[in-house]
């Protein structure tokens, strides 16, 4: 096959997950007669012992900051410009904090292939002036002009990149073909890829439940007992449901079921990043941001901020009243209410009929 017509990925973002994502889809390819070799994975530049984090990724093949210990193929290439990383990808992968696609779209546009494809695995919303919020692939598809899909899912990049069995993930692709090729691009012998058409409910899925999972660590701040925790969860799933019945309607309710919904919500709830950091705030008495400073190794936590993003919106609707826990949550985070009042919201709430039958 003529190498020019294959087709190039492109991983942007170096994370925790964004590594371990570029480390699975770059070993991939050499397997996929359809694509190029190279793999190009854009690097957000730090320095580490004086080095630049780039030149360790390509000389060394290891992401020793944010994936230590897990080589990657000799085909990843690290490039710390976004636009030099994607501009002749016909696939790329969107692995970076939400709060900064914005910026990232806006340097990009123009600058990539007209028919690139995108795949958004960022967890988030962004505030829309108007008082609502957008969905992360929504935006990357309006400021890019290109289609793009989702993958969302119940794993932990520790546990992905350690290849423990039944990791699991969920692609929302409309397209049946396109969504072959990227179920092909994303799996491996543990890590599995269900693909559903229902691309909103896979993405709200995949932002929500980092706002239940900041709930859940409240909860274990408090030291609350599992009574407590399960009721958190129900509570949450059911604000989930209505979100997205309420919001984005026309989603189909086997897709909570999948990996993306009740799945996720359940492991990122008792292994994820924001509930640990959720029950350090509580017991700690130190701000979200001093949390995230302290022990997340230059990673963010996007339960609060999705919190305040949700509600933001809820607040311009006059629904606040509608999602108790959400609303609760994000009070707590910025220190407009005690965590105990988490407790007096799930007591008064989960008895009551909060989403139909």
């Amino acid at each position: 096959m003529d190498v020019k017509k294959l087709k190039r990925v492109c991983v942007l973002g170096s994370g925790g997950w964004g590594s371990v994502i570029a480390r699975i889809v770059a070993r991939n390819v050499l397997c996929m007669r359809r694509f190029h070799p190279k793999v190009t994975m854009y690097v957000f530049e730090e320095f580490l012992d004086g080095r630049k984090l780039t030149e360790i990724i390509n000389k060394e093949h290891e992401n020793v900051k944010y994936c230590r210990g897990y080589k990657f193929t000799n085909n990843l290439i690290a490039l710390s410009d976004p636009v030099e990383a994607a501009k002749y990808a016909d696939y790329i992968i969107f692995v970076t904090p939400h709060q900064f696609v914005d910026g990232l779209c806006k340097l990009l546009y123009g600058k990539i292939k007209k028919r690139a494809v995108g795949v958004s695995l960022i967890k988030g919303f962004e505030k829309k002036s108007g008082g609502g919020i957008d969905l992360i692939s929504h935006i990357i598809s309006k400021k890019l002009a290109i289609p793009c899909h989702v993958l969302m899912g119940a794993n932990i990049a520790s546990e992905v990149v350690a290849e423990i069995k039944h990791c699991t993930s969920t692609l929302g692709c409309k397209n049946r073909k396109r969504g072959e090729v990227l179920k092909d691009l994303f799996e491996t012998d543990h890590l599995k890829i269900s693909v559903v058409a229902d691309e909103d409910t896979v993405e709200i899925c995949g932002a929500l439940k980092n706002i239940v999972a900041t709930g859940v660590g409240f909860v274990d701040g408090l030291g609350l007992d599992n009574r407590m925790k399960e009721a958190m969860l129900r509570l949450g799933f059911m604000e989930m449901m209505k979100f997205v019945d309420l919001f984005y309607p026309g989603g189909r309710l086997s897709t909570f079921f999948e990996s993306c919904g009740i799945a996720d919500l359940i492991v990122t709830s008792f292994a994820g990043r924001n509930r640990k950091c959720a029950a350090a705030f509580v017991t700690s008495g130190k701000t979200i941001k001093e949390l995230e400073k302290e022990m997340l190794n230059g990673q963010m936590l996007q339960g609060p901020p999705t919190a305040e993003e949700v509600t933001f919106m809820l607040r311009n609707e006059k629904m606040t009243d509608q999602f108790p826990l959400f609303t609760v949550i994000d009070q707590i985070c910025r220190g407009q209410k005690e965590a105990k009042e988490l407790t007096k919201c799930i007591e008064e709430n989960i008895l009551k009929k909060t989403y139909p039958n």
